[in-house]
């Protein structure tokens, strides 16, 4: 059997590692979290970096996701279904919201991002396609729980970390969870996987009836929430654009 080449297992961790979580990270906090010297993380990161697929913030040093790797995915993405059949309604979604809009799907015990729409006004963003959030916070990573049997299978397998003090990692209570999520027809994460965000994610169905995605409307609490509770405006909204892409899809009504 061949060896697996080392450099290349550890750019894939390092890119892996950038891809989730923190956004931007220093050379320290990378090699600290794959086991390497700094020596040896930094001439990963200066190659990776050559070839486009890590960029360097000038300002703080620290080392995010390049523009070559978003550029070679979308030439996946661009050819994905889902996305493709979803581009006008999170548009349109969005547009109506005021909010960002995101398109998930099951990968790696995780949601991956495969279309992001920017909250429509002049606020700085950052493009999050490629990103990958938990199963067991997100209003995304619920719903895929709710209704795939292998996001369910998965999400049982990984630990239930804590990201805030709403975040629920009992065994039990998420259970309940999603049983509520199945109940109702969506998922919420209020302050669940991150400080003031709230988000409400539908799921998406294909001619199968199968669960192939989800979509959410992520925004300010101050914004997506009223009393506490996640606008019901806003909770229909995120209904209605993931049927309409389920029929898009062939699943018919739901």
């Amino acid at each position: 059997m061949a060896k697996n080449i080392q450099s290349l297992e550890r750019a894939a961790a390092m890119l892996r590692l950038l891809a989730g979580g923190e956004r931007r990270l220093g050379l320290s906090d990378i090699a600290s979290s794959l086991g390497l010297a700094k020596g040896t993380a930094h001439g990963i990161l200066r190659t990776l970096q050559a070839e486009g697929f890590v960029e360097q913030d000038a300002a703080s040093g620290r080392y995010q996701l390049g523009a070559e790797l978003l550029r070679l995915g979308n030439s996946y993405l661009d050819v994905h279904e889902l996305r493709a059949r979803a581009l006008v309604w999170t548009d349109d979604l969005a547009r109506s919201s005021g909010e960002s809009v995101h398109l998930g799907v099951l990968h790696q015990q995780g949601v991956l991002i495969v279309h992001h729409v920017f909250r429509p006004d002049d606020s700085r963003q950052v493009l999050e396609v490629g990103a990958m959030q938990p199963l067991h916070s997100t209003a995304l990573g619920k719903v895929l729980s709710a209704y795939d049997p292998v996001a369910h299978s998965e999400v049982l397998e990984v630990e239930l970390k804590s990201f805030t003090d709403r975040t629920v990692t009992g065994l039990q209570d998420f259970e309940s969870l999603l049983d509520m999520t199945r109940s109702r027809g969506w998922a919420a994460d209020v302050e669940e996987t991150w400080e003031g965000v709230a988000s409400v994610a539908a799921p998406i169905h294909d001619r199968r009836r199968m669960p192939v995605g989800a979509v959410a409307i992520t925004g300010a609490v101050e914004r997506v929430c009223d009393g506490g509770e996640l606008r019901s405006e806003l909770v229909a909204a995120v209904r209605d654009c993931a049927r309409a892409v389920s029929r898009d899809l062939g699943a018919g009504r739901f």
